[in-house]
């Protein structure tokens, strides 16, 4: 059988802020291999899987040689011998040689690597590019929609807002290298909008997007606002706008209160909602992230029923954990999930979780972190996986765009075939993404074409 395994090499590497991470190399008997490396993220929740770090004073205690022996030693003598192309057998494998369920003992980073690499191996020895080798075989690919970091704040911009994120959602777009066009277009008016007030346009966040100090979190809208006015389209009718709230990041759990330091206020929850809500009101506002902190179970049933008519997404809260899903469906908390591979530790466990979210009609939202590589095997999940949307970063820097080039290419690839998610796949929506029987309702992807105004110069 030529998908057996029969190397594991695994090492150290720097993701994109500069901090080691894990790669991993798999090969098989029939000659094929497969390479990954993992993602480390900056405004962690909680409750995720264990990322093991060495600690100490080498890379200021981030290193990972603990991380890459056990890949090289326990965890690779685990799956010697098995067949590459049983995704779910080999994670299984890995997550029982770790025997904890957050993999706190091997670490996420570790058994992820060769999750990673095990799936790339599998897929160049049966001569397929990595989103055939993981779609279902009564599915056809589906090109995300994206979302795309415009205005950073919190974690990834030195908490110059409180909020974390405004992203563009291009609800206009046939296709996705029209998505990415238009998302581009919109992050060029908004450098020209902030070099028009005075303010630097070289602030550029850990993902990619423009990182200004502004004197308010609702600033940051007026000026997104005003960057999709300068780039000649139309906000709603074009794009929408997407917030990564992050709230677990002001948080005082003790006294159950968010603390906006921009704002220089400290208020309740029902308070953070309603003000959201009136921002929903005024802006094109489809998708808020982490509208709550992760902890703050007893008022995220007020948020849902409060901003029920947009994506409610719950990153922070369910981290890619199929029990705080299963709470999060119960208690009707959300209606949608980000899915972060390295949250969970292993292909099969994300995957998961995603057939838990459509089972429940949730959308699916496939995530990059802050700390990124320059592989692409984000893209190639997301289209093999119909996860509908993408939430990669902004349209600059390396690792950010090998994942955007990537969809470029799959869809150019596909040609004819190439289905786009287009904006059906925000929720709330009855779609059925997931279903390749009925391609009615998903917008067949053409090349982009230029019908609306022309960027600015």
């Amino acid at each position: 059988m030529k998908t057996t395994i029969t190397t594991v090499f695994a090492w150290e590497v720097l993701d994109s802020r500069g901090n080691p991470t894990v790669a991993c190399e798999v090969g098989l008997t029939g000659g094929a291999r497969g390479t990954a490396s993992v993602p480390s993220g900056a405004s962690t929740g909680t409750f995720e899987a264990l990322e093991l770090r060495d600690g100490g004073t080498r890379y200021g205690g981030k290193g990972v040689r603990d991380a890459v022996r056990n890949v090289n030693g326990p965890l690779a003598a685990e799956v010697y011998g098995m067949d590459a192309a049983d995704q779910e057998l080999v994670d299984a494998a890995l997550q029982s040689a770790d025997g904890t369920a957050g993999l706190q003992r091997l670490g996420a980073n570790a058994v992820l690597a060769l999750s990673l690499a095990t799936a790339s191996a599998a897929a160049a020895a049966a001569e397929l590019p990595l989103y055939r080798q993981v779609l279902a075989p009564d599915e056809s690919p589906l090109l995300p929609m994206p979302m795309v970091n415009i205005i950073s704040g919190g974690a990834h911009a030195g908490r110059a807002l409180d909020i974390q994120d405004l992203l563009v959602v291009p609800v206009g777009a046939d296709s996705f290298a029209e998505a990415i066009e238009m998302a581009w277009r919109v992050r060029r008016g908004t450098a020209i909008v902030l070099d028009q007030m005075g303010l630097p346009t070289a602030l550029i966040a850990d993902e990619g997007g423009l990182g200004p100090r502004l004197p308010s979190n609702r600033a940051a809208l007026d000026v997104l606002m005003s960057g999709i006015e300068t780039s000649g389209l139309r906000p709603e009718i074009d794009i929408a706008i997407a917030i990564d709230v992050a709230a677990t990041q002001f948080y005082d759990a003790g006294s159950k209160r968010y603390r906006l330091e921009v704002d220089q206020r400290d208020i309740a929850a029902e308070e953070l909602v309603t003000e959201l809500a009136t921002w929903c009101a005024q802006y094109p506002i489809v998708s808020i992230e982490d509208v709550l902190a992760d902890q703050d179970w007893d008022n995220w049933p007020h948020a849902a029923g409060v901003l029920s008519h947009i994506q409610l997404l719950g990153d922070d809260l369910f981290v890619t954990d199929r029990e705080r899903l299963a709470r999060g469906i119960a208690d009707g908390v959300a209606n949608a999930v980000l899915v972060k591979p390295n949250q969970t530790g292993t292909l099969s466990a994300a995957r998961d979780v995603i057939e838990q979210a459509r089972d429940a009609g949730f959308a699916t939202v496939l995530s990059a972190r802050s700390g990124e590589t320059e592989d692409a095997w984000l893209a190639d999940l997301a289209v093999g996986w119909r996860t509908g949307q993408i939430k990669v970063g902004s349209t600059m820097r390396s690792e950010r765009t090998a994942k955007w080039n990537r969809l470029l290419r799959i869809e150019a690839e596909l040609g004819p075939d190439a289905r786009f998610a287009g904006a059906a796949a925000l929720a709330p929506s009855n779609e059925p993404l997931h279903q390749s029987t009925d391609h009615r309702n998903l917008v067949p992807s053409t090349p982009a074409t230029e019908t609306r105004d022309q960027p600015c110069d």
